[in-house]
């Protein structure tokens, strides 16, 4: 199973250009709103027509500029799954789910797949509730069973869990997670929470300003974003100006330090970045002295703001974070960072 998407289409002054393919498993879109992510699934289904480009899935071409090919959405068998669902209020779950089925004459067969998908979806019991008497988890697997219960070869997610609760939200990913797991097929969700993207997604596919910057497996990303967009996205939060000055040193004149790094420093160099919980008093390697700016108290973590002593005052603060149990009475006058931890960035 695979999808090779290499399209290009102008939006006004926003150029979409969307080149990746998947590899089994669920492929995420992180990114910005704003850069292309469901523009990108809309083209997929064939409810956008790029300017030019190809789409393939399993072998079928969906669309091609050149050769004049562009499938209808009822041809390509791609499921997609709105943010907000998109159920039909005045339904109940079994009229939602056999709307996918519309197709479909044979009434036992119907039936047959009727029952199957409301017991892989755990909707025993729900068949006679309209959408206002569900849960969000509830009315997430309706619309889910709708689409899978015409068998699609390819799931598309567009931000799934967006009008959620942050409890309700990791519960449903946990759900939904084990469920993608039986359907067997290839999946490709949006989002813009790192959080989500880390939990659900084994691979990942970064998206800034209509662009696919990066396709990586979803912990190497996180370990080496290897670009500022990449970088935010997968939450880092300090990021600063730097260049080469050896094979594994780095300066930073905002912060006026140099930095051991573990990976060899290459040639246009444009970033580095910390994340706030690699900072330690106990690191020898990297260590300087700090200077205090703030704090805020989250319920199992500290986050306290500093400068480096040898940085100058205008420049902006640096975020450590960590855990209410390693608090000491006095703050460390020194923090180090292990050179492994210095995320090294080329693209701005």
């Amino acid at each position: 199973m695979s999808l090779v998407v290499d399209i290009r289409k102008k939006l006004g002054s926003f150029t979409l250009q969307a080149s990746f393919e998947t590899q089994g498993g669920i492929l995420g879109l992180l990114g910005a709103s704003g850069c292309g992510k469901s523009m990108t699934l809309k083209c997929i289904a064939g409810i956008e027509k790029p300017d030019r480009g190809h789409i393939e899935l399993d072998g079928t071409v969906l669309f091609d500029a050149k050769k004049g090919i562009n499938l209808a959405p009822q041809q390509r068998r791609v499921g997609y799954l709105f943010q907000n669902y998109a159920l039909f209020p005045n339904m109940t779950v079994r009229q939602n789910i056999l709307c996918g089925l519309h197709r479909e004459k044979d009434t036992s067969v119907r039936e047959k797949r009727l029952w199957e998908i409301l017991q892989l979806m755990q909707l025993e019991g729900l068949e006679q509730h309209r959408p206002h008497q569900l849960s969000g988890g509830q009315a997430q697997r309706t619309a889910l069973a709708r689409i899978l219960v015409n068998e699609p070869r390819l799931l598309m997610l567009d931000e799934p869990f967006s009008a959620l609760d942050s409890h309700l939200r990791e519960k449903l990913q946990m759900e939904l997670r084990n469920l993608l797991k039986e359907y067997g097929h290839d999946v490709l969700m949006v989002t813009h929470s790192r959080d989500e993207a880390y939990h659900m997604c084994g691979q990942l596919a970064v998206m800034h300003d209509g662009r696919v910057l990066t396709q990586q497996d979803t912990r190497k990303l996180f370990a080496d974003p290897h670009s500022v967009p990449a970088a935010i996205l997968t939450g880092c939060k300090n990021i600063a100006p730097a260049r080469k000055i050896g094979t594994y040193e780095v300066e930073v004149p905002e912060w006026g330090i140099r930095l051991r790094t573990h990976q060899p420093v290459e040639e246009g160099l444009k970033a580095v970045g910390i994340r706030a919980h690699a900072f330690r008093p106990e690191e020898p390697q990297n260590a300087a002295e700090v200077q205090w700016a703030g704090e805020m108290e989250e319920p199992f973590e500290w986050i306290m703001e500093f400068r480096f002593r040898s940085q100058s005052p205008e420049t902006g603060t640096i975020w450590r974070r960590f855990s209410k149990n390693s608090r000491t009475e006095k703050a460390p006058v020194r923090l180090g960072v292990a050179p492994e931890q210095v995320l090294l960035l080329y693209e701005a």
